[in-house]
């Protein structure tokens, strides 16, 4: 894993060291806390760091047998790394094995194999550079290029953390909030009354109504346009069409704010209605509509009860059905409501459907309005981002595309994007050895750099 790692040719190894290696990163969609970056937090240890959020890592370490108060809780540091070291060195062919290495030797100087026999050795390394102060929070993004950062936050945030990372002008990087109403879609949940509550309470309205309700969201994506938001997040299994009435939409809502029991189609028809009107309100502001689909969440309900949600019990849903997204989308367009849209699929067979659908939509003077956004969560490795840019390229616009995210809790794990730069030269290099592409350097390395950090910072309105 030297500086060619993966640059397999003499094409992709000038197009990665000329034209992407020092490109800066826009970080458009990610988890990372803006408390940790507010704060400037220095990390106690490597295990820390590592495992103390990250259900890639968890997922690996239960498959090879390891007892849960080793991944999730909170034993001793030193023997919960020398286990994630034993389990690295058995996931050959993991991007976990890749990113974790790549880490090692962007931010620790570092370039022992992970392993059991090295552990303890690393582990030490780590946490004195860790303890030495020289991987806050703001140096990594610093030492990073990273110019902006999307946060993913609740409507209901008061985004505090946010303005106080605004008045540090020494930090070289925005750090923008996300809106990411998920919980006003969950209306069959038992909580969805006490939600909609805390919502009015933000947004100083007493939602008593559908229309109170679409009040509340128009205030807080007000509040979040003033505090630097450029864009909209949501995560569901499937995004419906399925319109109501104005007054099925208010009995329905009165029904879910009663926690009375709602019905599928009700369900279905008060997303379509809610989501409707968020994407309209999106293209008020300019904002991109990101969109995540096709994942069924907490498989194991019997670690559901003892962990929680988001610890690595999730899975690919295989009824996403591509149909009511497209009469979604064209619903919005019809009114010329459409706001410029990033579409995520767990489903790497839905690629070349999603690429096509893609291009349905456009605007004038506006490069590749509805994307295909990155190979997301389990296609984010190198054969998932080899088949998505495949795809890409024969269905779509490779020159248009808005590049990788991290969509992560770590702070060291911007060396995605360096993992994503280097398959994309080794890509289009491939097709100029295999003689399907010209060799022009100059117009290749420009679309290497665009792809990398141009193409999303005009995408997002960050020039």
């Amino acid at each position: 894993m030297d500086k060619d790692f993966l640059l397999d040719t003499e094409e992709a190894r000038i197009l990665f060291h000329k034209y992407a290696e020092d490109m800066p990163i826009i970080d458009y969609h990610c988890h990372i806390d803006p408390k940790d970056i507010a704060e400037d937090r220095n990390f106690d240890s490597i295990t820390e760091l590592w495992l103390g959020g990250d259900h890639y890592k968890w997922r690996a370490m239960r498959q090879c047998g390891i007892a849960e108060k080793y991944i999730t809780g909170k034993e001793d540091s030193r023997e919960r790394f020398r286990l994630w070291c034993r389990t690295l060195s058995q996931a050959v062919g993991s991007p976990l094995y890749h990113w974790s290495h790549l880490e090692l030797q962007r931010y620790f100087d570092c370039d022992l194999p992970i392993c059991k026999k090295n552990a303890d050795r690393i582990f030490d390394l780590c946490n004195a550079k860790l303890q030495s102060g020289e991987l806050s929070a703001k140096k990594i993004i610093r030492m990073s290029k990273v110019k902006v950062v999307g946060t993913t936050d609740d409507p209901c945030d008061d985004l505090k953390w946010h303005k106080t990372i605004s008045e540090d002008k020494s930090l070289g990087c925005r750090v923008i909030p996300t809106f990411r109403p998920d919980k006003v879609l969950l209306i069959e949940d038992g909580g969805f009354g006490d939600y909609v509550s805390a919502l009015g309470k933000a947004a100083g309205v007493d939602v008593n109504s559908f229309e109170d309700l679409k009040k509340a969201l128009s205030a807080r994506i007000d509040f979040f346009a003033g505090m630097g938001c450029k864009s909209s997040d949501q995560s569901t299994v499937m995004f419906p069409c399925d319109r109501i009435s104005e007054a099925e939409c208010e009995r329905i809502f009165r029904n879910g704010m009663a926690n009375e029991t709602v019905a599928e189609e009700e369900r279905l028809g008060f997303i379509t209605e809610v989501m409707l009107f968020l994407g309209k309100e999106y293209r008020r502001h300019g904002w991109v509509m990101q969109l995540h689909f096709g994942v069924a969440r907490n498989t194991n309900s019997r670690m559901f009860e003892a962990v929680g949600r988001d610890t690595g019990f999730d899975r690919i849903h295989s009824d996403a059905p591509i149909e009511s997204l497209a009469a979604f989308l064209d619903e919005l367009d019809k009114t010329d409501s459409l706001p410029k849209t990033v579409l995520y699929s767990l489903d790497p067979s839905m690629n070349t459907a999603l690429d096509v659908l893609a291009k349905c939509f456009n605007e004038e003077g506006v490069c590749g309005k509805v994307q295909h956004g990155a190979a997301w969560w389990f296609n984010d490795n190198l054969g998932g981002m080899k088949d998505h840019l495949r795809s890409l390229c024969e269905q779509g616009v490779l020159g248009n595309f808005i590049g990788m995210l991290t969509d992560s809790r770590c702070m060291l794990s911007y060396t995605r994007h360096e993992y994503f730069r280097r398959i994309l030269c080794a890509y289009i290099g491939r097709l100029c050895a295999d003689g399907e592409l010209y060799w022009d350097e100059e117009n290749l390395g420009e679309i290497v750099k665009n792809v990398s950090f141009n193409n999303a910072m005009k995408f997002f309105g960050m020039e």
